[in-house]
């Protein structure tokens, strides 16, 4: 059940990656920039989790702690735009930009959605897949309410602003990750006879 979910969500991030890339470029946004490269996080999360479930819990351990510095990969890439732009704020095309938020939501919460009942079967590699979709449902709401202030004030600050916040989202959602791997690697040397440091 848990690996043809994964396969599922893997399929709809990688799709519509090439939908919100090219609008973002389109709309000159920061924030749909980043969030465009966050369905490759999701693709590669959930690429990883139909990988690793057959592996033994310490391996999935590691693989847990990689899917957290996977996570951060958006982030950094919403850090470097948002530097490259913080001198020349220039606003965002709001109509297409909203426009591939609300497909972003669409595919997100049905990712979360089919996430929900198998975000505990796998340890962290499904909560990690899980947190992810969550919060990528979030920031996309968040997008749709920063394309409003823009109309408003016709500034690219709130685009900027918004980046930050999904660099905060992606650092939160990497500590849990890491966090729930860490006791996965725990109970891995506990169950070896290993003592725990």
């Amino acid at each position: 059940m848990l690996r043809r979910t994964v396969l599922v969500v893997a399929v709809l991030n990688f799709s519509y990656f090439f939908v919100e890339f090219s609008v973002a470029l389109v709309a000159g946004s920061v924030s749909l920039l980043a969030d465009s490269v966050d369905f490759l996080e999701d693709t590669a999360i959930n690429l990883l989790i139909f990988a690793a479930l057959g592996w033994p819990l310490a391996r999935r351990a590691i693989a847990g702690k990689s899917m957290a510095v996977i996570i951060l990969g958006p982030a950094a890439v919403a850090a470097w735009t948002a530097i490259q732009r913080v001198f020349d704020p220039v606003a965002p095309d709001v109509t297409p930009l909203v426009l591939a938020s609300l497909g972003a939501i669409a595919i997100n919460g049905a990712s979360a959605w089919l996430l929900t009942s198998v975000r505990h079967a796998g340890g962290s590699l499904s909560r990690a897949a899980f947190l992810s979709a969550r919060n990528d449902v979030l920031v996309n709401v968040a997008i749709i309410a920063m394309g409003v202030v823009t109309v408003w004030t016709q500034s690219g600050w709130p685009d900027l602003v918004l980046g930050s916040f999904i660099i905060l989202l992606a650092l939160h959602a990497a500590y849990e990750v890491w966090e729930v791997s860490e006791e996965e690697r725990l109970a891995a040397k506990a169950l070896a006879g290993e003592p725990i440091d």
